[in-house]
């Protein structure tokens, strides 16, 4: 790692609890496996390094440890660690065959992924506009995003903060360093020391409650990161953890077991769906649902998926009245690679299906470098909702993208070519059309790319590729499995937060709104939201939410693309100060 850990990248490609690093601990005395870094020093002795964990992991015949030094690590005495001194103290204290690996200016090399040329084109419009809105008392400023809010904050500010987290470190402050770096920071941090190490029986939490985890819908990558999360937050709160194999289907046929801290090891890298996923709602199975959560006295419930779930936790809402059993909290975690779950902007799964399309797209489009003129025409995933052609499309530079949330006709098809055709002669040698699968049943991929080839003949030539279910495989990228790691951790505290509020009379008894919620993105914040207010933001004949944030993100891909037209500035951020100080939380997981 470099001195700074990247928010997205956190976990990044490592299976984190192989991953034995160390950060300042010595107010608890605890031991903790984490990452050393410079804002978290540690005894120079390696009392940390030479504990039990890495000894005992050997014992449960796991035969890897990575251990992670930022570069500009350091002991409690304010002197530099190095990863060679590390390798020295494991060979001498445990005996233990040690290489070391530098990774240098290779973090810093390669294509860009689809988040950093989304973010990176976001905040280029930022900046232009914030120029643009500028005055002559305006102060510098530095464009960000929190969240999905792109916001811009006095650059003297961030600068003064900057020079704060360094002078806490040399006054050995380090809580308060952590504290500085900002929340994401510090959050990354709690997640990551809640779920490295398993603590004794004897310290978890007094608890009595069952919680039932289970993946609704198709699968999607980071699916495995968030059951594994849950799981281990759950039990670290004192939860018995069930899991739930095939969805409701698998639910009604009592595939319920009880799933221990070791069961989800090595989950995080995982693509797919480990628990097994189906489309089955519950509304047909009722009765047997609810006597397979009295069978196994489930006290609540985590759902992991897509439309499909939104859908399920709904119907276990409505049905509330005639099944006391459904009266306990439910929360949803939206995972699906379309996007298209109400109450979120992002869902877990989306951002790796958008590296698959991007890669792809590279890949065809230099395909044709150093041949004749070439269009190609590519068809994506996603049902009726348009937002991986759309954001795969301006991530992947393309000239036009059909969906079905703006609806066009044979004259927008004709302009679309033409426009291409101009292109064409005057600067690109290659095209890139993206067309949602729904977008249009009479508009299929087939018609538009004859279309193109008869109206581009003497111009460019055509080909086209449907992408299909490459769109959903593959490894969850460092994103989603960060972002499914930490929701999931997020929402398994809202259960044991409502399990306790609603535990009277020797039972738990939830039957309000807020405890059926569905636990999204929105702009910057991440919400619980009760189901059935989402129920009117929905299309449900389309399966899609009524009102989608990307389609703001359309206008700047026309931009890019030399098409003449203007951008709505009504989202753009306002100038704020910098959040200088927090209070500190009184546990690890209360931060997350």
């Amino acid at each position: 790692c470099h001195g700074r850990v990247n928010d997205k990248h956190f976990h990044d490609d490592v299976d984190v609890e192989s991953v034995f690093v160390i950060v300042q601990s010595r107010s608890r005395g605890s031991r903790l496996n984490i990452i050393i870094v410079a804002e978290g020093a540690i005894d120079r002795h390696g009392q940390h390094i030479t504990s039990d964990f890495v000894k005992d992991n050997r014992a449960e015949r796991k035969r890897l440890n990575i251990i992670i030094v930022a570069e500009g690590a350091i002991d409690s005495h304010n002197k530099a660690i190095t990863p060679d001194y590390i390798k020295e103290l494991v060979v001498r204290c445990l005996g233990f065959d040690t290489r070391v690996t530098i990774l240098g200016h290779v973090q810093r090399g390669g294509t860009p992924s689809a988040f950093d040329r989304i973010l990176a084109s976001r905040m280029g419009v930022e900046a232009v506009l914030a120029l643009l809105e500028a005055s002559a008392n305006t102060p510098a400023c530095v464009v960000s995003l929190v969240g999905n809010q792109a916001v811009r904050l006095p650059l003297m500010e961030c600068v003064q903060m900057t020079q704060e987290v360094q002078k806490a470190m040399d006054e050995k402050k380090f809580e308060e360093a952590v504290r500085l770096r900002g929340r994401s920071f510090e959050n990354n941090l709690s997640t990551y020391r809640l779920l490295s190490y398993r603590r004794p029986d004897s310290e978890l939490p007094n608890s009595t409650f069952n919680v039932a985890v289970l993946n609704v819908g198709a699968p999607a990558a980071g699916m495995n990161a968030a059951v594994r999360s849950a799981v281990r937050v759950g039990i670290t709160e004192g939860h018995k953890m069930f899991a739930v194999s095939d969805g409701f289907e698998g639910f009604y046929k009592g595939q319920i077991k009880e799933i221990k801290w070791g069961d989800v090891g090595g989950w995080t890298g995982q693509g797919g769906s480990l628990l097994g996923t189906k489309r089955t709602l519950p509304g047909k199975h009722l009765d047997k649902i609810a006597e397979q959560m009295r069978i196994h006295n489930i006290n609540a419930l985590l759902v992991i998926g897509g439309f499909e779930a939104f859908e399920s936790l709904l119907e276990l809402y409505e049905a509330r009245a005639d099944y006391e059993e459904f009266c306990i909290p439910m929360c949803m975690l939206p995972a699906t690679i379309s996007n298209n779950v109400p109450g979120t902007d992002l869902s877990i799964g989306a951002d790796t299906s958008l590296n698959a399309i991007v890669e792809t797209c590279d890949r065809i489009k230099q395909s044709a470098s150093g041949t004749k003129r070439r269009v190609f025409i590519i068809e994506t995933m996603g049902g009726y909702c348009g937002y991986l052609a759309t954001v795969g499309g301006l991530a992947a530079g393309a000239d036009t993208v059909y969906i079905y949330e703006e609806p066009f006709d044979i004259r927008d098809l004709q302009a679309n070519v033409e426009h291409l055709t101009q292109k064409m002669k005057t600067s690109i040698q290659r095209g890139l059309v993206l067309r949602n699968e729904n977008c249009n049943e009479n508009y299929t991929t087939d018609f538009i790319y004859q279309l193109y080839t008869e109206e581009g003949r003497g111009v460019f030539d055509c080909r086209k590729n449907i992408l299909g279910h490459m769109q959903q495989g593959g490894a969850p990228s460092p994103f989603d499995r960060n972002f499914g790691t930490k929701v999931a951790a997020k929402a398994i505290q809202w259960v044991t937060r409502t399990l306790k509020e609603s535990y009277k009379g020797g039972r738990v008894f939830a039957n309000s709104e807020e405890t059926a919620c569905l636990l999204g993105m929105r702009r910057r914040a991440m919400v619980f939201q009760p189901v059935s207010q989402l129920r009117d933001e929905t299309d449900f004949v389309h399966r899609i939410p009524q009102e989608q944030w990307w389609l703001k993100l359309r206008p700047l891909m026309k931009i890019l693309a030399k098409y003449k037209t203007s951008y709505d500035v009504s989202d753009s951020g306002q100038l704020e100060h910098v959040t200088r100080f927090r209070t500190k939380e009184s546990n690890t997981s209360s931060a997350i």
